[in-house]
Parts: structure tokens; C-alpha cells; sequence
């Protein structure tokens, strides 16, 4: 398993306490469209991914990432 597999594995179990509408994530799937996340919520997200991994994603990152691979790439960059 690679890094980034692992990494992968666990922004999508972060996601699931947020997933109300109980959508199958995939790296694909997108935070604004598909589940439908409003701005505290990706707040809340932001927070509880930098906790997990010990970074700090910047409010620049995080207008540029939209789906659930894009945050997996920015996390294994922030770590090295």
C-alpha cells in the first residue's frame, strides 16, 4: 500500500461523519457537488483533516481542491 493509498483510505473514513447523503466516495467525487457540503461544513472537514494529519491546509489549498483525490494529493505534499 502505497502513501497516497493510505492517505486516500483515510480522507474518505474523515468524510464519513459528514456524509449525509450517504453517497459512495471515491477519489472523484466532488465536496461541493456531489455531497453537497456548505461552508462550515468544510470548515469542520478542514479541521478535523488537519488534526489527523498534523498540517495546515490553506484557505488558497482549499479553493483549489474540489474532489476527494485533489485533497489526497494536497495532504501527501503537506507531509513530504
Amino acid at each position: 500500500m502505497t502513501d497516497r493509498t493510505a492517505i486516500l483510505e483515510t480522507v474518505i473514513a474523515q468524510i464519513e461523519p459528514f456524509n449525509k447523503k450517504g453517497i459512495a466516495v471515491s477519489e472523484t467525487t466532488t465536496f461541493q457537488g456531489d455531497l453537497e457540503w456548505d461552508s462550515l461544513t468544510v470548515m469542520d472537514f478542514v479541521a478535523a483533516i488537519e488534526d489527523e494529519f498534523d498540517i495546515i491546509i490553506t484557505m488558497n489549498m482549499q479553493a483549489e481542491i474540489e474532489t476527494v483525490g485533489q485533497l489526497a494529493d494536497a495532504v501527501a505534499k503537506l507531509r513530504g
